[in-house]
């Protein structure tokens, strides 16, 4: 019997338990949070199980993380301990580095940790990936992002727009100056945003895309909270958005493809870690895997982009290719 066990209730996790209890060959659904009373009430709603957080049951197949930071790797840690596999939808650059150094463990126990599965990071590396399969040499990714998919995603990008940005070159991680926001084009009903180079997710997006010169990462301003709770849910509800550029050579021509989601992020994200955590729970074998078996690699590095696409259109999460103004 395959039992996933879902930490995590917020934004995202309702969205992941949704999407695992509607996949097939998923007979059992766990749910724990921090906050026990929050676990509860979605597994009534859900007509779920509930075990407290940081336990992980004998009969689990695998754990999808819908918590961030230290709390993720922990749980990350006991479940590699077992041997159990992980799907984390981190978003906070010091998280997913946490859980990429769990590889030599995850290795040890024939475990395997996939990171970084929500909207960007994670499902726009899975279309860089896509968009240098079609390329003859990919040599540039640029990524950019807006919205947040919760309260935890919201003080990440925030965080993460105040610190010093990262980009990829050929030799490695390079830390930036500081510059202005540069104007991003999005389709309707997101348009226009300024964006900030931001370092998160730029390691997983090299990954994806090995063989890239420079990738950069740039995220716009999260939506500004009210104190009311009404508008605090319009926030979390707004849509958002992922825009892939990748530039390199084909037939002897430099070009460039633009691909693009636009999606509520909470529901991007909640798929993308429901699919990952089916994947490694041994479900849905029709993903396929580019380099399987154990440890920890991000979800572009992962997965085969056209499957992995086909079956987030199938639960209506689709991407598709635009044009617009360049990222960089």
């Amino acid at each position: 019997m395959t039992t996933i066990l879902l930490a995590g209730t917020g934004a995202v996790g309702v969205r992941t338990a949704r999407q695992l209890l509607e996949t097939t060959g998923v007979e059992q659904l766990l749910v724990t949070d921090r906050r026990p009373e929050r676990a509860e009430e979605l597994a009534t709603v859900l007509r779920a199980e509930t075990v407290p957080f940081g336990v992980i049951p004998d009969a689990v197949s695998a754990v999808a993380l819908a918590v961030p930071g230290d709390a993720a790797v922990g749980v990350a840690r006991e479940a590699i301990r077992r041997g159990i596999s992980v799907a984390a939808a981190s978003d906070d650059d010091d998280g997913i580095d946490a859980l990429l150094a769990l590889d030599a463990p995850a290795r040890d126990t024939g475990a395997t940790v996939v990171v970084g599965c929500g909207l960007a990071p994670g499902l726009a590396d899975v279309l860089a990936r896509h968009a240098a399969n079609a390329l003859d040499d990919a040599d540039e990714v640029h990524v950019a992002r807006v919205g947040t998919a919760g309260e935890a995603c919201e003080t990440a990008l925030r965080r993460a727009r105040r610190e010093r940005p990262t980009e990829w070159r050929a030799d490695g991680r390079h830390f930036e100056r500081r510059l202005g926001p540069e104007l991003v084009w999005f389709p309707d009903p997101v348009g226009a945003r300024e964006c900030l180079t931001v370092a998160t997710g730029v390691q997983l997006l090299h990954d994806a895309v090995p063989g890239v010169t420079r990738a950069t990462v740039r995220a716009a301003e999260p939506p500004r909270r009210q104190r009311a709770f009404a508008a605090r849910r319009r926030a979390v509800d707004d849509w958002g958005a992922a825009r892939v550029e990748v530039w390199g050579w084909r037939d002897g021509v430099r070009d460039a493809l633009v691909y693009g989601v636009i999606e509520r992020p909470s529901v991007a994200a909640g798929t993308v870690l429901a699919v990952a955590a089916a994947r490694v729970a041994g479900q849905l074998i029709d993903v396929r895997l580019r380099e399987p078996g154990p440890g920890s690699r991000g979800l572009g590095a992962l997965v085969e982009p056209a499957p992995f696409l086909a079956e987030l259109a199938r639960r209506g999460v689709k991407a598709a290719a635009f044009e617009g103004v360049a990222v960089a």
